[in-house]
């Protein structure tokens, strides 16, 4: 059973950490672009033929540590978005047992 101070506590929560989940988001979406320009800058610092250099850039120890960066990132987009997700879900099971105790007192009556 949800009680009225959990689904209190779970729509403060989604209040409070909105924007930690947008900043956490758009965190991780500017890393993923960043790693084309990160490649891009690798790859012009390398020499040889173009799949060499591409090699290269992909296995410089930068471009690999901007890909822990980006995995990071995501797992906490992801862990912020499922920390949500169980809020509101807190929510609407809040909202179903009211409609469902309404149901219940109109039929008694």
């Amino acid at each position: 059973m949800i009680t009225d101070e959990s689904a209190e506590k779970a729509a403060e929560f989604i209040r409070d950490n909105a924007r930690n989940f947008g900043k956490a988001r758009s965190e991780r979406i500017q890393l993923e672009e960043f790693r084309k320009s990160k490649k891009a800058l690798l790859m012009n610092q390398a020499t040889g033929t173009d799949k060499t250099r591409e090699s290269e850039a992909y296995a410089h120890p930068h471009y690999i540590e901007l890909l822990d960066t980006i995995k990071l990132a995501r797992e906490e987009e992801e862990r912020l978005r499922w920390l949500m997700v169980a809020a509101e879900q807190t929510i609407e099971i809040w909202r179903t047992q009211q409609a469902n105790n309404r149901r219940i007192e109109y039929s008694h009556r």
